[in-house]
């Protein structure tokens, strides 16, 4: 079934249609025959057929209920099954562990679900994400263009871009390019026995004014002197000048390794 549905301004959606595209996406994503693969907003399809001549499984979640009801007739495949509903109420406990992600994401989503994907208690091994070209360089971005969602990404995963995907293939064409973005979840935690919570406590202190200096950032989003705010930065060999785009990973765990220590201490007295 090739029947045409207008794509839906509300809901972000662009269909891709170019195969030579399509292909790469599912080549690059590395599907095994043993592995199921979560499809996010697989709209008409034309990724999903391609995804389900080589997983073992593919759950598709489409929000938009006409392209739901009307999938299982396009992609023709008793490896298929596809849930009408928002990916963001979706219990991804229900998938077998290591599953993977392929998906051509709306915009508007993003942030959302990198942040749901990534955070899970049961977290894809790997994803394969065409994104908004400057959003996918955001997440790939290294230590002197580092935003929340790099430090965010990168802590559980590694992170590759891939081709840029140029507006006009896509049908309505975006206003920008897309690319794609390629992560693999680290094997091991980078690092041990972190508290999340405090690690992340102390990265959005330093990224509260992005453009202005680590000290009075984390001075102001942690309530604490600057002078006190500069033992912590020192402590922890960093220049409380430097803005919190320029902090790498590493970084950020000597910060929160000095935080939580001063916090531990303070706690006992």
């Amino acid at each position: 079934m090739k029947t045409f549905v207008t794509a839906k301004k509300s809901l972000g959606q662009h269909w891709l249609n170019d195969e030579p595209t399509l292909s790469y996406i599912a080549k690059t994503a590395i599907v095994d025959p043993a592995d199921t693969i979560l499809e996010i907003g697989p709209g008409q399809g034309s990724l999903t057929k391609h995804l389900v001549q080589r997983a073992k499984k593919v759950v598709a979640v489409e929000l938009d209920k006409e392209l739901a009801n009307s999938l299982p007739a396009r992609v023709l495949s008793d490896r298929l099954e596809v849930v009408q509903g928002d990916i963001l109420k979706f219990d991804l406990d229900r998938l077998p562990k290591g599953y993977k992600v392929v998906a051509n994401i709306p915009y508007y989503l993003t942030g959302h679900l990198l942040k749901l994907l990534t955070g899970a208690s049961n977290p894809p091994a790997a994803m394969t994400l065409l994104l908004q070209k400057e959003v996918a360089q955001r997440v790939a971005a290294h230590p002197g263009k580092m935003s929340i969602i790099a430090v965010s990404v990168q802590l559980k995963y590694s992170v590759l871009l891939g081709r840029v995907i140029h507006a006009e293939f896509f049908s309505p064409p975006p206003k920008v390019d897309s690319q794609v973005l390629i992560l693999k979840r680290h094997r091991k935690p980078l690092f041990a026995k972190l508290d999340e919570k405090r690690y992340f406590q102390v990265v959005k202190a330093g990224f509260s004014a992005p453009r202005k200096m680590l000290r009075g950032n984390l001075a102001g989003g942690l309530g604490m002197s600057k002078h006190a705010a500069d033992d912590l930065l020192n402590a922890a060999e960093i220049n409380g000048s430097l803005r919190a785009e320029a902090l790498s990973l590493e970084q950020w765990h000597r910060l929160y390794i000095q935080y939580r220590a001063k916090s531990d201490l303070h706690s006992l007295l």
